[in-house]
This record gives structure tokens, sequence and C-alpha cells, in this order.
């Protein structure tokens, strides 16, 4: 790391001295890192700091090397700085996110400086989870959903999440379902369409979520493709990102329950005038709708993929009867 990034981590934290302790991860094709310090004279122990560095060619581990790919990456970075320089503070502790100590930037690098959310109560990681983690994180979308409904978000992706139509024409060509190629604009426009817009976290699989030791609090992290739109988009990649497909199909009922029920203490809780029945009954009959978004992505992107299934394609058969009836 370059110094002036060191000595940007000093002054934020009031540090006299740091030294790095440990590569947590490398980002997405080599973009850069992110690594935890150990501080000297400082309140905090430790902090995370995320440095991007741009490369001049992009090195997708699935092959997807274009100028495109490229050009969505660097947005996402910058939005990901504006999120954390112009938004992040409005999360609650229902909604957690990592405080941001210091943003930076020096020719093709960036540097994100957080607290470490492992020292703040957050130290477990899932790969899989129980009932206690997986209705905290339904809770804290409910509660993020909620927070940000009808907000205007000029400085984040016009439309949320990584996948959405426009940026991925590569992987709607690639797609060799045709019947749901031929869906994917109106799919698209039916989750534009719903009144009730708001910001998306873009990215919410579990491995962005951090746990308290007891799975009951959680708090998320990577906000590179949040930007707006229907709250069921990120609902639907959550559940798909950890349960299989026969659990997706007989939790569905009780999931979409339990959110809806967090959704609407929420709203309350901040004094919304959105009429939550509405919203409700609105965003139930997009979740198939967003669930099929997804599928239709992953499906040109990576025809075998694991979370390709029956459920899925069940869910994409529906939904595309119902656009063609």
């Amino acid at each position: 790391m370059n110094e002036r990034f060191l000595e940007t981590i000093k002054i934020a934290t009031s540090a006299s001295d740091l030294r790095e302790i440990e590569t947590i991860q490398s980002l997405w094709s080599g973009y850069g890192r992110i690594v935890r310090f150990q501080l000297e004279g400082s309140p905090h122990n430790t902090i995370v700091a995320k440095q991007v560095l741009i490369p001049e060619r992009d090195n997708h581990p699935r092959g997807w090397n274009t100028d495109l790919s490229h050009q969505r990456k660097l947005k996402s970075y910058q939005v990901e700085t504006a999120w954390y320089s112009n938004w992040n503070d409005r999360c609650e502790a229902t909604c957690r996110t990592p405080h941001c100590l210091a943003v930076d930037s020096q020719d093709n690098e960036t540097l994100l400086v957080f607290e470490d959310l492992d020292a703040a109560g957050y130290p477990s990681r899932k790969s899989t989870i129980g009932k206690t983690e997986f209705e905290a994180c339904l809770s804290w979308l409910a509660s993020f959903h909620a927070t940000f409904l009808d907000q205007e978000a000029s400085d984040l992706w016009e439309t949320g999440t990584y996948w959405h139509l426009e940026t991925r024409p590569d992987e709607l060509e690639a797609l060799e379902d045709l019947p749901l190629k031929r869906a994917a604009a109106s799919i698209d426009q039916l989750l534009k369409d719903s009144p009730f817009q708001t910001l998306v976290h873009g990215d919410a699989k579990l491995a962005n979520f951090c746990f308290s030791p007891d799975g009951s609090q959680v708090a998320a992290l990577d906000f590179q493709y949040v930007g707006r739109g229907c709250g069921m988009k990120d609902l639907a990649y959550f559940v798909g990102s950890c349960l299989d497909e026969n659990e997706c199909e007989r939790q569905e009922a009780y999931l979409l329950d339990h959110y809806f029920s967090k959704l609407r203490h929420a709203l309350k809780e901040r004094n919304s005038k959105t009429d939550p029945e509405a919203l409700e009954q609105n965003w139930r009959k997009l979740y198939p709708i967003a669930w099929t978004d997804f599928h239709r992505f992953l499906k040109g992107w990576s025809p075998g993929h694991w979370k390709i299934n029956s459920y899925s394609e069940r869910l994409a058969r529906e939904t595309i009867a119902s656009i063609n009836s």
C-alpha cells in the first residue's frame, strides 16, 4: 500500500503507527484486496482497508473479459465510494453496516477505511445458516428497504444489482433459453414499474453478511451494486444464496411472511406514509419475477451453475406464462 494511503489511515484513526496483519481477500478479477491493519495509539485496535487498484486488463475468472465488464466494475467502485461517503451513515442498528472512517483516491487507486466488524461484535462468517441467522438477514433487508424507500440517488446505480439487464447484454446474447430470452425485457420492466422503489443492496448474498456469535445480529458489507429497485430483488437473491431448491420451495411462504412482518414494523418505526398493505401486495407478486430476473442472468452467464434448479425453472415458466397470457 502506498505511503499516502498509510498516512490517510493514520490520520483517520489517530494512530501513531500501523502494520498490516493479513490480506482478508483479493477482489474479484484482480481489482485489489481487503486488508486488516493493527494500529498503535488509536481508539481502534484494528481496522479493515479496501484497496481498489484498477488494472490495465480485466482477468475475469469466467472469461467475460469485455470493455463493458471492465466499465461496469469501474462504476461499481465509484458507486461504493459514493455510498460510503453520502449514504452509509443513514443506516441504523437494525440494518448495520461498517462505519467508514476514510475515503481517499490517488491515480488509479481508491482506499476505503472501515471499522473492523470482527472487533465490533460481528466476527462470524457463515456458509450455511440456521433459522436464527436466516431471520436476522431477512430483518436486515426489511429494515434497509424501509430506510431507503422512495429515495432518489443519482450517485448510485440507476438500477441496483449487478445482474440487471442494461449492463448484461453479453450474457443475454449467450442465453440459450429462448422463451426466457424473449421475456427478459418484460421481466425487467415489471420490476421497474413497481410504484414502490427503494435502494437495494444489489449483492445481498450470504457471504456479504457478518454475524454476532449467537447469530441474532447481523451487519452487511460490499455496496458496489447498491441502487434503485424493487426490494424483492435482494430478497430472492439472498434466499437463493443460502437455501437449496427444496428449502426454497418449502420455506417460501414462511420467509415472505417474516420479511413483510419486519418491513411493516420498520415502516411504522420510521413513520412512513407508504401504505404497507399496498406495498406488500405489489412486492409479493414481484417475488417470482425478481427470482426469474436473476435466473435469466445466471443461465446466460454460467449455464451449469448449481443455482439453476427445478424451483427456479418452475418460477421462470410461471413468470413467462403470466407475461404471455
